[in-house]
């Protein structure tokens, strides 16, 4: 199994005990995205400064004024504070345009480098991770997650730099002002921590809800669109919507608790404030009727007690989205710093680094060896998920260049994991698979599957043109190239019959190809790459007897020279493999060449006979054409 974090993907794990604090070390593992771009970081850390600074000096000018005029009423000069304010609107107007820009910048950055390397990681993971978890579950963690982190990552931190500016540069000058009111109106401060204290574990536990329950929305979401032929063909509509339905108000009453946390916490941060810098005014008034302020110092202070608090409830809207994001953050990364099972070991990174400046080294072994691939040896190999479930034993095969192996045998005995083993999708749990003498983890990964080439039985056919899927094969083939192997597949018949030929758009998943026509493309696909080992893995279950026929003949030089491996239900397409491998329960039970096992009359003989039958029975029981 890959290492990734089940408790992001389960909704049983235990919310209380994540949510007892907040992960800084998570979110500095975060915060990396953003140290990747000093120069803005410093650009907004200045802007931030620069404008909290100058809101904290116009109060001071304000104080002056009013000093001014209750010394000299209107006979004051007011030049040098006219120009003072100007002089303080310009900066600050100047400073929200820089952090405007640099903040939205950085937000992008990060979102962007997020998406990237979550992306790239998806590239590297094996195929356990993709067992595991849906299509769903994973597109929302690169969409709205990563969204708000980005949202953090920026204006969180332009805010932290400027609350924390203001709230030290007010701090010292109300101490500076006046000692009394200040610490009136700071005493409210431990009551503050007192109340963020006890809101962030459960905005953080309804936080993971709604971002756990949204995963699987869009994961039900993608479901319904991928297999709405499906659900009309069996009247699964109405049951499609009472499980959504389920979903929705699981995810509504998650948002409504986690909303009215956030609703209530900051309006209590609100009211303290208010009830501070009511206490601070009443004292204040009290002492500029006894004499011992100015009107201009208590104008500045109660200016002063307002901003500081301006601060605190952004700092605090931001606490609250940090504990609603952590559900996100932690998702995020579980998702980057998933570890893929099947990799390459130190010793082949560092041999394959001692290769890197060979100009062919993408196409030799990590131990030095040609690329050349002259026979696979499966010895004693296994294979299992669940150590008292063993799906293969014992499996003893060798395949050779030149060779075409077939392998056949019922439904859940074994093949396409057999098959897996030797793409290194999966390794075995037991015993060595060896290429030409070498255990492949011995060798690298990427060396190996280059040197695959796959027909699966569903074909997959990406977005764009007909002609851009198969040159996906070997992506510096020619026009020419790629239509001389859509004759070998025999798919270029049926390409030219369409509208636009090649270039036609086969649409989302190749909607608009029947099942024949994309697992012709796949079949181009496969051979315009011209591999050392070919899998067909039912690879002509999709087509019909004639253009299978077509196919056949085209693989008889195709296969001269490579490794080929064939899983075929239809045993009439393997009559001419050179060895015939019947695979039952994990167990390998015969094999050898099609007369070699039908005068042994064992497995294959009967699942041949079987097949001749029901082949025979549908052609007696299809009526004949009308005349």
């Amino acid at each position: 199994m890959d290492n990734y974090d089940d408790e992001n993907f389960d909704d049983g794990f235990d919310e209380q005990a994540l949510a007892s604090n907040v992960n800084l070390s998570l979110w500095k593992k975060l915060f990396r995205y953003s140290a990747q771009y000093p120069k803005d970081l410093i650009w907004i850390a200045v802007c931030a400064i620069v404008t909290a600074s100058m809101e904290v000096v116009f109060p001071l000018i304000t104080r002056e004024v009013v000093d001014q005029v209750s010394l000299n009423g209107l006979n004051a000069d007011f030049t040098p504070y006219i120009t003072a304010y100007i002089a303080t609107t310009i900066c600050i107007c100047i400073g929200i345009a820089g952090f405007i820009v640099k903040a939205g910048k950085i937000r992008t950055h990060v979102s962007h480098d997020i998406r990237r390397d979550g992306f790239e990681n998806l590239q590297r993971l094996s195929f356990s991770f993709y067992d595991y978890r849906p299509v769903g579950w994973l597109m929302a963690r690169m969409t709205s997650d990563c969204e708000r982190l980005s949202n953090i990552l920026a204006w969180g931190f332009l805010d932290l730099i400027w609350g924390s500016t203001m709230m030290i540069g007010i701090a010292l000058a109300m101490l500076v002002m006046n000692p009394k009111l200040a610490l009136i109106t700071l005493a409210v401060i431990p009551f503050l921590g007192w109340l963020s204290a006890k809101f962030k574990n459960r905005i953080l536990i309804s936080a993971r809800s709604v971002r756990s329950t949204n995963s699987r929305i869009t994961g039900s979401f993608n479901e319904a669109i991928m297999g709405v032929l499906t659900s009309k063909a069996f009247v699964r509509e109405k049951a499609n919507l009472d499980e959504f339905q389920t979903l929705t108000d699981k995810m509504y009453n998650a948002s409504v608790t986690n909303l009215t946390l956030a609703a209530i916490y900051l309006p209590l941060v609100v009211t303290m404030a208010s009830l501070a810098i009511g206490l601070a005014m009443a004292v204040g008034g009290m002492d500029l009727l006894m004499g011992t302020i100015t009107a201009g110092t208590l104008v500045a202070f109660m200016a002063y007690a307002r901003h500081f608090f301006d601060p605190v409830e952004q700092l605090g809207h931001w606490f609250a989205e940090m504990q609603m994001a952590q559900a996100s953050a932690e998702r995020i990364l579980s998702l980057i710093e998933a570890d893929p099972q099947i990799k390459d070991s130190p010793s082949v990174v560092e041999a394959l680094r001692a290769n890197s400046r060979r100009q062919d080294s993408a196409v030799f072994a990590a131990d030095g060896g040609a690329a050349r691939i002259s026979e696979i040896e499966l010895k004693d190999v296994g294979f299992h998920y669940d150590p008292a479930k063993p799906i293969l034993k014992n499996i003893n095969l060798t395949i050779r260049r030149g060779e075409t192996v077939a392998i056949v045998g019922p439904t859940g005995g074994g093949k396409s994991t057999l098959v897996n083993l030797v793409c290194r999708f999966y390794e075995p749990t037991s015993g060595q698979v060896l290429i030409d003498g070498v255990d492949y983890r011995s060798r690298g990964l990427h060396w190996l599957q280059s040197n695959l080439g796959m027909v699966l039985q569903n074909a997959h056919v990406f977005s764009g043109s007909i002609l851009e899927n198969i040159r996906y094969g070997r992506l510096d083939a020619s026009d020419e190239e790629v239509m001389s192997t859509a004759h070998i597949a025999g798919a270029h018949d049926f390409i030219m019959g369409l509208e636009a030929g090649y270039a036609t758009n086969p649409g989302e998943g190749g909607s608009l190809l029947s099942a024949g026509q994309k697992q012709l493309v796949s079949f181009a696909r496969a051979i315009l790459a011209d591999p050392q080992i070919l899998i067909m893995d039912e690879a002509t279950s999709s087509v019909d007897t004639e253009t299978e026929q077509h196919i056949q003949q085209g693989l008889v030089n195709l296969l001269k020279g490579r490794i080929a491996l064939i899983i075929a239900h239809r045993l009439s397409t393997i009559r001419n493999a050179q060895r015939i491998v019947v695979i039952d329960r994990g167990r390998i039970r015969e094999m050898g060449t099609h007369a070699q096992l039908m005068d042994l009359g064992g497995h294959y003989y009967d699942l041949y006979r079987q097949q001749s039958l029901q082949e025979s029975s549908q052609i007696l029981t299809t009526p004949a054409p009308a005349v």
